[in-house]
């Protein structure tokens, strides 16, 4: 996290901090490697609270987290320029308009705009700061989020059979890639459900229940969710998953499908025998990251045992890559940010767990 965001005990004023522009984006911020950063800042937050440790302030790494969320709003919930807020913002709703993705080109095949799954994730990093801090107006902020983003997704949205667009540009008046992703639909089932829990336990009710219906039609139309052999997309659907896996039979079918596939990859080593310079460490660390989530969760011991040990192997064959004086042409420049976030939480994926900040709240839907 050092490495990203600069040295943590050099923070005299915590509440005077600004983060360094390390993140890998455009002006110095990047929304995935930001939201993975607030959500390790919150483990941090936990973990040394816990260890007693007297050497830190008890909030300093809540207060960094919520400075990191203030500075992502004031660069990506505005244009380039940074002149004016996204269309649909104001002062009283900053995400009315969305949030950039912070990529580095305006123009081109890998240009900025709005992803699905990186603003969920943001809309989690949002909540998990509501549930660490009891200020639930980070939730709410997360619902705006939401409300505002929901239906520039989806095509048809009001038919029995509406799919959704993987990429808007940044001012989300027209698709950038049309095809829909993989997670997208559980991604958004998954968080606005937290989402709607959250603000149910706070007394706000009927909240995102006709965006919730909106994936849950998709998630119908598609059927079976596909399983993919790509590390990330496959730890990320664990993660996704783990929320309703002991709940919900959509969910726990979807884990177990998982694990026949991760079975495939790592148990008879056809994966982990390829060189390392063939792999990507940060969509491995997405892997480890969905292994220890559900591990934690399920009732299963010895598929707990299965998933913890395959995320150790993981970690374990990147390690060595992982200090600063190690080869740089190992990770590229331009995900070296990404890949160290991500690490961290492989690490310790704390607050990306179910449970870790305390009891979920009920959920509604």
């Amino acid at each position: 996290m050092e490495s990203i965001y600069g040295n943590f005990s050099d923070i005299t004023e915590p509440e005077k901090w600004t983060p360094p522009p390390e993140s890998g984006g455009h002006r110095g911020r990047y929304l995935w490697t930001d939201a993975f950063g607030v959500i390790n800042l919150l483990t941090m937050h936990k973990e040394y609270r816990q260890a007693g440790n007297n050497n830190y302030q008890d909030d300093r790494y809540l207060v960094l987290a919520r400075r990191l969320i203030e500075t992502v709003h004031d660069i990506l919930g505005r244009t380039r320029d940074g002149r004016s807020r996204l269309p649909g913002a104001t002062d009283q709703n900053p995400l009315g308009g969305g949030l950039r993705i912070g990529k580095t080109d305006e123009y081109g095949p890998d240009s900025d705009g709005q992803y699905h799954h990186y603003l969920t994730v943001w809309m989690f990093a949002l909540n998990r700061m509501a549930m660490a801090s009891g200020d639930m107006n980070y939730n709410r902020q997360a619902v705006q989020l939401a409300r505002a983003i929901h239906p520039k997704f989806f095509v048809d949205r009001k038919a029995a059979r509406p799919r959704m667009i993987w990429k808007m540009s940044m001012d989300l008046s027209k698709p950038l890639v049309n095809s829909e992703g993989n997670l997208d639909p559980i991604d958004g089932y998954v968080t606005f459900r937290l989402l709607q829990a959250t603000a149910a336990a706070a007394g706000e009710m009927d909240v995102l229940e006709e965006e919730i219906a909106d994936y849950r039609r998709v998630m119908d139309r598609k059927g079976s969710h596909f399983v993919s052999k790509d590390p990330l997309d496959l730890g990320m659907t664990l993660w996704t998953a783990h929320w309703f896996s002991e709940t919900e039979s959509w969910a726990s079918s979807l884990v177990t499908r998982c694990f026949e596939q991760l079975y495939d990859l790592f148990e008879i080593n056809r994966y982990l025998e390829r060189s390392i310079k063939f792999r990507l460490a940060f969509r491995e660390f997405g892997t480890c990251m969905g292994l220890q989530c559900e591990s934690e969760q399920t009732g299963e011991k010895e598929r707990a045992v299965d998933f913890k040990s395959w995320s150790d192997a993981i970690i374990a064959a990147w390690d060595p890559y992982m200090e600063l004086s190690a080869p740089a042409h190992l990770t590229p420049a331009d995900l070296r940010p990404i890949t160290r976030v991500m690490y961290a939480s492989a690490l310790i994926p704390g607050a990306f767990c179910s449970g870790y900040l305390g009891p979920e709240p009920k959920n509604v839907t």
